[in-house]
């Protein structure tokens, strides 16, 4: 297996790949309804004169330069040259609004901003205006620029303008491991952003250690990942763009999460990074699917389920072997053949996965394994393992050269070169979080007897009742959001006397509900409508049937909308922004304490 520790950098990296794969395909994408791709030879020119024309411009080693843009082969590209010119990536999120570019743009001090389309330049450039930052803009796509003060400059032309030898270019990158690679901003499911400085040894360490759990547990071939989760993200930026680059495969960008299922089946990747709320999604989709079908299709869906969890379980009867058989032949290549047939391994983050979800893939013929990480430790900490064992509720082992351990108070301590330098601009959150060398999670946490990592929540998270009793809330809303029922959770109940719950109705299941009932689907009349709040009620209460006294909802009260990155109740990698939820509903849920 090819070792990283010897790359000083990941510019180096990417030239040192690009040399030996030279013109095979590297980059796809969908252009006029056929996949197009760059190979690793034609990226290595591009990335060569984006970074001498970068420099051409005036940007220094050490500038900060922002990307805004959706997954596309630019963004790669784009991010290769900053960091090829000695400049620092700051992404962002396509999402953004005016007010999160402007914070960005002034905490990083960004010098210059890449821009894909117009659409997003919209948005952007007024926070540009606002601000002394970042007047050098760079359109990956045609942009009009609202004003004469900004340096406006076009992909296609400074590439053109600027033709470099990639040799040479490479031969220049003569960075540190310890050299300040990119500053990603934190989602903020608590606050405002802040910016997190990883250094190139940080993801280096990360490529290093999963393609070792892939290369010792699978087999290192031609990979193929498909990239759909922002490439602003932690996650996406490490796993879905220099994993690949490590292993020397081929990315694919997908058309958008609408089109994702059937780009799986046209791209036929080995690996996917994926989400817990994308396979929450695709599990209710499956199971409503072959219910649909009924007859055959759903007794092996049910004997699949069966045999499955007993399998999680260690506990196979002899029994089992003609149901096992039944299936293996006539129900998991059909699914299998749905995730493109050589599917080698889903790797869900960002999020923490209710068992049940692993469990359940797992039984449909697809390895499904859960990693546990921060945008702190560049992000990857650890990851479930074949040779290990797949136990769905753990996240498996720290990765090579990870130290983990659990404090007193069963925090997750992590030590490595994966470790951030600190936040960016922000000493007083960085002593809090970084002490003595040890990155302290803010996770509980705690190893089974395999060595196994098991999450059991987030330490501010954690809801401490009026007798001093914690519950992990996301343990109880992945209960609540596996009913059919029930799309999307929150619980409260912080220094009060019991749980109660903002619940988000299953949208399938309420049109099933209306019809069969024969009543419309307004959903404020469906608020106040005494059937349907009594069919929600049962569905809490088969969850409560398997939770503590503690943890048991008590009440709930249904919210106006959806949790979404737009209402920013969502954020982009789809976890819940619970202090906006809260100031949204606070004044509700506190309302069920009094009646």
């Amino acid at each position: 297996m090819r070792r990283f520790e010897h790359f000083p950098n990941l510019v180096t990296m990417f030239f040192t790949r690009a040399t030996e794969r030279g013109d095979t395909p590297f980059l796809w994408a969908k252009k006029n309804g056929t996949w197009v791709s760059t190979s690793w030879a034609e990226t290595a020119r591009q990335v060569a004169a984006l970074a001498t024309a970068l420099t051409a411009i005036g940007l220094k080693r050490g500038d900060r330069v922002m990307l805004v843009s959706e997954n596309r082969p630019e963004w790669c590209i784009a991010d290769l040259a900053i960091m090829a010119a000695g400049c620092v990536t700051v992404p962002t999120y396509t999402t953004n609004t005016e007010r999160d570019h402007l914070h960005i743009l002034e905490n990083s001090g960004a010098c210059a901003i890449f821009v894909s389309t117009d659409k997003l330049a919209r948005v952007l450039l007024p926070a540009v205006l606002r601000s002394n930052q970042g007047q050098t803009v760079i359109g990956i796509d045609a942009i009009r620029a609202p004003a004469a003060s900004l340096d406006v400059h076009q992909w296609d032309r400074l590439i053109a303008d600027h033709a470099a030898d990639p040799a040479t270019v490479a031969g220049q990158a003569d960075f540190q491991r310890s050299d300040l690679a990119c500053i990603i901003y934190t989602s903020g499911t608590g606050g405002a952003p802040r910016g997190v400085m990883q250094h190139h040894g940080a993801i280096l360490h990360n490529v290093g250690g999963c393609v070792a759990v892939i290369a010792e547990d699978f087999g290192w071939g031609d990979e193929v990942f498909l990239s759909f989760l922002p490439l602003s993200h932690a996650y996406e930026h490490s796993g879905g763009q220099f994993v690949p680059i490590g292993l020397g495969g081929q990315i694919y960008y997908a058309e958008g999460l609408e089109k994702l299922a059937g780009n799986i089946e046209e791209v036929r990747p080995t690996i996917m990074f994926v989400v817990p709320r994308l396979f929450e999604v695709l599990r209710t989709r499956i199971s409503k699917t072959i219910e649909k079908q009924g007859g055959l299709p759903q007794k092996l869906l049910t004997r699949a389920l069966d045999i499955g969890g007993r399998r999680h379980e260690g506990r196979l009867r002899l029994i089992d072997r003609p149901s096992q058989w039944a299936v293996d032949l006539l129900f998991k290549p059909k699914i299998g053949r749905k995730f493109g047939g050589r599917l080698k391994a889903m790797v869900s983050g960002g999020a923490p996965l209710n068992p049940e979800i692993g469990v359940f893939f797992q039984s449909l013929g697809l390895t499904f394994l859960q990693g546990y990480g921060q945008t702190e430790a560049a992000p990857v900490i650890s990851c479930n393992r074949p040779a290990a064992g797949v136990k769905m509720d753990t996240v498996g082992p720290p990765l090579a050269d990870t130290e983990v351990v659990i404090a007193a108070d069963g925090e997750i301590l992590v030590r490595g070169e994966l470790v951030m330098h600190g936040y960016w601009r922000n000493e007083a959150e960085t002593a809090r979080v970084l002490q003595d060398g040890w990155l302290h999670t803010g996770d509980i946490g705690e190893f089974d007897a395999a060595g196994r990592l098991r999450i059991t929540d987030r330490k501010k998270d954690l809801i401490i009742n009026d007798k001093g009793d914690n519950v992990a809330p996301q343990k109880v809303e992945g209960m609540l959001t596996l009913q059919p029922e029930i799309g999307q959770a929150m619980i409260a109940g912080d220094r009060r006397p019991y749980m109660v719950a903002l619940l988000v109705p299953d949208p399938d299941w309420t049109q099933e509900w209306c019809a069969k009932i024969g009543r419309g689907c307004d959903a404020k009349a469906l608020m106040d409508d005494l059937d349907y709040r009594a069919a929600l009620s049962a569905a809490v209460e088969r969850v409560n049937r398997d939770l503590s006294v503690t943890e048991r909802v008590r009440r709930f009260i249904m919210a106006d909308e959806p949790f979404t990155i737009e209402n920013e109740q969502l954020t982009p990698s789809l976890k819940i922004r619970r202090h906006v939820i809260r100031q949204m509903y606070g004044e509700r849920l506190e309302a069920l304490y009094k009646g």
